[in-house]
């Protein structure tokens, strides 16, 4: 029987990774990177599964039986600044739950994207959905490209393509992951069931003015791009208006030179957009785009919005939400909610191919990537339980 402490044990020592005063920053490709993805290794060395890294540089520990094979798994990367479940849970529930089962562990490159917007990185490269190479040339914010962090972690770049390949070796895959809201909470449920994960949109967006001094530059003469990205974000959350089904958040903002008498020659934007039709996602983008264009003529600043990422709407697997239903009733004694999920998941990506779910993990409060980010153990240790009773 998988318990909270044996959780607690295996999470134990990467509490002190990446740990700052406002919260754990293990972003793709970093020591601090590193220094989970060991603790992975020790991790499978323990119930002697066989390490492996895919080309895509996500790491598997497999069994000793031949494949294909259930695995179980999440990422070991985290947002800047955020929590310490997201991700690292489930793996430590895999570990767990393959102790009892013989599954495959996996661990899955760069599922948050936080350095070189890239999210779920590497479930995209195995199910063969990467821009390659185009992507490789992404520039984290010391001007360092994704080819050459991936070289530094010695993923060869030329390679990464080869990923699904390694594919057909799953026969399913199964992510436990904490609720990133309070929907399980609500429902009195120490464990839930994502149905379908929700249109995500990622977009990059570049303003480019003048920079000129903060004083001595008339209005009518200012090309100011912070301004002209105020605006922006602004009408991005507008355009959102209207009810829960579309949700947009500008969740990063670059401004250069970002000293206090200067007008703002260029500024980086990050915005997302999740909604669980598709439409609605493209209207929006379409109401976005005009703006931008009536912006930048009436301000005279450039801009140029991309969309970095893009993950359309999946439903996961029906028999397999079945299955993890009837053993939660048995497991946890009563009926296991299920919901449309905003938040985006490995599971996901793979779903397209493979029978896949997502297994939630009550979070009372509902927060995530961010420092107060918790769980309960024992809400963990059911979803844990739970999956091995599915694969029993």
């Amino acid at each position: 029987m998988i318990t909270a402490e044996s959780l607690h044990a295996r999470l134990a020592p990467l509490e002190e990774i990446g740990l700052g005063e406002r919260g754990v920053s293990r972003l793709a490709w970093t020591p601090e990177d590193a220094a989970c993805r060991a603790w992975f290794r020790r991790q499978a060395q323990a119930l002697r599964l066989i390490v492996a890294t895919d080309p895509a540089g996500n790491l598997w520990a497999c069994p000793s039986v031949q494949p294909p094979w259930w695995a179980a798994g999440s990422h070991l990367d985290s947002v800047r600044e955020g929590g310490r479940f997201d991700g690292p849970l489930g793996l430590a529930c895999a570990f767990e739950i393959a102790a009892e089962r013989p599954i495959a562990v996996l661990a899955f490159a760069d599922e948050e994207g936080a350095r070189f917007n890239t999210p779920t990185f590497g479930s995209r490269a195995l199910a063969g959905r990467l821009d390659l190479p185009k992507v490789f040339e992404r520039r984290d914010e010391r001007g360092v490209t994704l080819r050459e962090a991936l070289g530094a972690a010695g993923v060869h770049p030329a390679e990464v393509g080869t990923a699904p390949s390694w594919l057909p070796r799953l026969a399913g895959f199964i992510e436990v992951h904490i609720d990133q809201s309070t929907a399980i909470a609500r429902a009195g449920a120490p464990v839930g069931l994502a149905g379908a994960l929700v249109t995500r949109l990622r977009l990059e967006v570049e303003l480019r003015g003048r920079a000129d001094h903060a004083g001595a530059t008339p209005r009518g003469e200012r090309r100011d791009a912070l301004a002209a990205a105020a605006r922006l974000m602004v009408a991005a959350d507008e355009l959102a208006e209207g009810g829960d089904r579309l949700i947009v958040t500008t969740s990063r903002i670059v401004a250069h030179p970002n000293a206090p008498t200067t007008i703002a020659r260029r500024v980086g934007l990050w915005i997302d957009a999740r909604a669980p039709v598709a439409s609605e996602v493209e209207q929006w983008l379409r109401a976005l785009r005009q703006f931008a264009e009536e912006l930048a003529s009436r301000t005279r600043v450039e801009i140029a919005l991309r969309t970095a990422s893009r993950s359309d709407g999946r439903e996961l697997s029906p028999q397999l939400r079945v299955r993890l239903a009837r053993a939660g009733e048995t497991v946890a004694g009563r009926p296991v909610p299920e919901i449309v999920c905003f938040a985006g998941h490995d599971a996901g990506v793979l779903a397209e191919h493979i029978p896949s779910a997502v297994v939630l993990v009550r979070n009372r409060s509902g927060v995530s990537h961010a420092p107060e980010e918790s769980v309960d153990l024992a809400d963990a240790a059911t979803a844990a339980n739970v999956v091995v009773a599915a694969l029993g």
